[in-house]
C-alpha cells in the first residue's frame, strides 16, 4: 500500500477509579474525533483505571486484552472506522500489573506495547505496582498505509525505544503519557517530545493527563521538531494531519539514521 496523508487526533483527559465513567469518557472523545476526520486517535497512559498514589487497587482493576475495555475500544473503532490508541492497567502473573498500550481496529488488537522503563524517579517507584514488558519486537501497526509505533511516558528519556521503533520503519512514535506534574516537568515533556521527533525525523503523537496530575501540553509534533497541533493545560482534543512525503523530504535532507554509527542493543 502507497502511505498517505492521515488525519490524527490526541485526547487529553482525567482518568479515574471508575472504569466505567472512563469507558464513557473514551466513547465521547473518541466521537468527538473521528466528527473532525481523525483517522488514528490516540488517548492517555491508564485510559481504563487510574488511582494515585498507586495502590493494590490496579491489580484488583486489571484486565486482559480480551476484557471490557478493550472491547469497547473495538466496538468504537468499528463504529466510528478508524484506528484507537490507549494505555490500559493488564493483568500480569506475578501479582503486579503491566502498563499496556493497544492499537485496536475493528478487526480487533493490532499492536500491543507493554512499558519497558518503570518510572521509579522522582520519589515514585512504579514499579512496585507495575511488572515490566518484555524486550523484543517493537509494536509497530499501519494506518492509511503509514508505519506507527507505540511506546508510552517515562520511555521518553531513554531515546532507544523511539530509536528501535525508527528502525522498524515507523514515519510516527505514537506516546500515551501520564507525565506528573513537578518541576521543570512541562519542559521535560516538550523538550523530550521534540528530540525524540527530530532525533528519528519521524512524527511524535503524544496524548496525556490534564493538570493537576499531569502536565498536559498533548501534542502532534512534525519530524523537524515543529508543534503542528496540541491541547493545553486542561482537558480536550488536538487533530493534525500527518504526511508521510514529509518524512521522506525531512529524511532525504538530513540523513541522519542513515548516518549513525551505532545500534540499539537490549541489556
Amino acid at each position: 500500500m502507497t502511505a498517505s496523508t492521515a488525519l490524527v487526533a490526541v485526547c487529553q483527559f482525567a482518568p479515574t477509579a471508575d472504569r466505567a465513567d472512563n469507558r464513557a469518557r473514551v466513547a465521547a472523545l473518541v466521537a468527538d474525533a473521528a466528527a473532525r476526520g481523525a483517522q488514528l486517535v490516540v488517548l492517555p497512559e491508564y485510559a481504563n483505571y487510574f488511582a494515585t498514589p498507586m495502590d493494590d487497587t490496579l491489580a484488583r482493576n486489571a484486565e486482559t486484552l480480551d476484557g471490557p475495555f478493550v472491547g469497547a475500544l473495538r466496538e468504537l473503532a468499528s463504529a466510528h472506522r478508524l484506528t484507537v490508541v490507549a494505555g490500559l492497567i493488564e493483568q500480569a502473573a506475578d501479582g503486579r500489573v503491566h502498563n499496556t498500550v493497544v492499537a485496536v481496529t475493528d478487526a480487533g488488537v493490532q499492536a500491543i506495547y507493554r512499558k519497558q522503563h518503570l518510572y521509579d524517579a522522582f520519589g515514585q517507584r512504579e514499579s512496585d505496582w507495575i511488572a515490566p514488558g518484555a524486550l523484543g519486537e517493537a509494536a509497530v501497526f499501519e494506518v492509511q498505509g503509514m508505519r506507527f509505533g507505540l511506546m508510552t511516558c517515562y520511555d521518553l528519556r531513554f531515546p532507544e525505544v523511539a530509536r528501535t521503533l525508527a528502525d522498524a520503519g515507523a514515519d510516527a512514535l505514537v506516546v500515551p503519557a501520564e507525565w506528573v506534574r513537578g518541576p521543570l516537568k512541562e519542559h521535560h515533556w516538550n523538550t523530550l517530545l521534540a528530540a525524540r521527533a527530530i532525533e528519528n525525523t519521524a512524527y511524535v503523537i503524544a496524548a496525556d493527563h490534564p493538570a493537576p496530575i499531569g502536565v498536559g501540553y498533548s501534542q502532534v509534533i512534525d519530524p523537524q521538531g515543529v508543534v503542528v497541533a496540541g491541547v493545553s493545560a486542561g482537558e480536550g482534543v488536538a487533530v493534525a494531519s500527518v504526511d508521510p512525503a514529509l518524512v521522506s523530504r525531512t529524511r532525504e535532507s538530513n540523513p541522519s539514521l542513515r548516518l549513525r554509527r551505532y545500534r540499539v542493543a537490549p541489556r
